[in-house]
């Protein structure tokens, strides 16, 4: 038998892997990273690296393999020191964990960010006419592009805020819109979130993050920043109110939130007040908060409560995180909500799919970036291509979001697609299905190497004064191998997104 060298006997576990101080002192490289035919954001079909990522790949490959698994662990401490975590809800106790980091990011090239832009404000503009033509005239029901009775027996759909003109004619103002890749590398909508999109402290801190972890390479290859984002979104807020330096506020449900962090992250950046409920009160027919100095008159809401939540009179009457009455100001336009009341109904899942003749209707336009293909149960046909071909779908209820309601028929058992057969059978308007996508992938540092994880995106836009795209968004990764679920109550994590000048 051979003598072990010396490196290779001194030996050491590494997040679940034993590694030989050799090992760890080599040089860090890509050289084994496998694409597996997977569409990849940083190499392309010939292994070669994407010209944006060539700076980052050559600055990480001057770096040992043990640097840059102290420069992991770095950031995992630096996000449990800031306190940035989430709640997952199981069996009734919410467990506190992190987000999950993975610290090499995504790169999009200037041009194909250029292409999703433009797309993303005719999206938003097209989804902003559609709802205030539902909440008003209903020319695109009586035009019958979009069915009635899908309107009308969503989830939802607010009957009180029929008639209803929120100020400056603006609905959706805070919009997160999922985007991925397939196999060919085009861009597609995998969904819309327009009542309380989550997520884009996450954005900002990843950001924080790469800027203390690769410094150098940032600056060098040009990125555009994304820091800016709480003062654009303050703008934003005060451009929808009537009356010069309004007071605005973020109304959060409270501490047991899942995304409380984010709502007192964003309202220490806007140098607002974060209340609750009890905090706000309806008086002499304005929304006012309690202060030490008295009652303050509030011009302007940031809500992350859900629409249904808002007010106990006017929409749901168990609620006990809305505040009474603040509906009749907010129709009486002497408060602002954003998002408006009512948003709820475009996040419908079936309703995602008309979103290409909805821009078609009011824009007169394709649709820049295309939907996945969609099967809408509710139509008979589709039906029964979904219910004969289960197995190979993806299928979702129309308002569940989180990665929950969801089943992903490759990976399912027999058990589970007659479970959902079984549900669609008697709930077709709940459910629609998609093609399993393969999609794009990213490396993620794993143990001392470099493995592919698959991804997503979750870009951010302001509707004031105009539509704002932020330059990146949260990459949602799914950090087990071979998963395709990104959400962080499913197992997933972040990164941060790198929009190229």
């Amino acid at each position: 038998m051979k003598r072990k060298s010396t490196a290779q006997s001194q030996s050491q576990t590494l997040n679940g892997m034993t590694q030989s101080q050799g090992q760890l002192t080599a040089n860090f490289t890509f050289s084994d990273y496998q694409t597996e035919n997977f569409f990849d954001e940083m190499f392309d079909g010939e292994a070669q690296v994407r010209a944006g990522c060539a700076p980052f790949q050559q600055r990480v490959e001057q770096l040992t393999r043990e640097d840059i698994i102290g420069r992991q662990h770095a950031a995992e401490r630096a996000l449990m020191s800031m306190g940035i975590t989430f709640n997952v809800y199981s069996e009734g106790e919410g467990t506190e964990r992190i987000m999950p980091i993975d610290i090499i990011p995504r790169v999009i090239e200037s041009a194909e960010w250029d292409n999703l832009e433009a797309g993303l404000i005719q999206r938003i503009k097209a989804l902003n006419m559609f709802l205030d033509d539902v909440y008003n005239e209903q020319r695109i029901l009586n035009d019958g592009v979009v069915p009635r009775d899908l309107i009308e027996s969503s989830k939802s759909f607010l009957p009180p805020c029929l008639g209803v003109r929120p100020p400056k004619g603006i609905w959706c103002h805070i919009t997160g819109t999922d985007l991925i890749r397939g196999d060919d590398g085009q861009f597609m909508v995998l969904e819309d979130n327009l009542r309380c999109p989550s997520g884009v402290s996450y954005m900002l801190e990843n950001r924080e993050l790469s800027k203390q972890t690769f410094p150098e390479v940032l600056t060098q290859t040009g990125v555009r920043p994304v820091s800016d984002y709480p003062m654009r979104l303050l703008q934003m807020l005060q451009y929808i109110a009537d009356r010069p330096n309004p007071t605005v506020v973020v109304l959060t449900p409270g501490i047991y939130n899942s995304a409380y962090f984010e709502h007192s992250y964003l309202a220490q950046q806007m140098g607002v007040e974060l209340v609750e409920a009890r905090d706000l009160v309806v008086s002499g027919g304005y929304v006012k908060m309690r202060t030490t100095k008295g009652f303050q008159i509030v011009d302007v809401i940031y809500r992350r409560i859900d629409d249904t939540f808002l007010d106990p009179q006017a929409f749901n009457p168990d609620s006990m995180i809305g505040v009474p009455g603040i509906f009749e100001v907010y129709k009486k336009g002497r408060v602002a909500l954003a998002n408006a009341p009512g948003t709820g109904v475009a996040d419908d899942k079936v309703i995602y799919a008309y979103v290409p003749r909805i821009i078609q209707y009011y824009l007169g336009e394709e649709a820049i970036i295309p939907n996945v293909r969609t099967y809408i149960c509710r139509e008979e046909e589709d039906c029964r291509y979904v219910l004969e071909n289960i197995e190979q779908l993806v299928v979702k209820e129309a308002n569940e979001a989180g990665g929950y309601g969801m089943l992903i028929g490759p990976k399912a058992t027999p058990e589970d697609h007659e479970l959902f057969r079984k549900k669609i059978q008697e709930n077709p308007r709940n459910y629609i299905a998609q093609p399993t996508i393969s999609l794009s992938r990213v490396p993620c540092l794993v143990g001392d190497h470099a493995e592919g994880r698959h991804v997503d995106l979750r870009p951010y836009i302001l509707y004031g004064d105009g539509v704002n795209v932020i330059p990146g968004g949260l990459t949602r990764v799914a950090l087990r191998k071979g998963s395709l679920v990104v959400n962080s109550s499913q197992g997933g994590g972040g990164k941060d997104t790198w929009v190229l000048y």
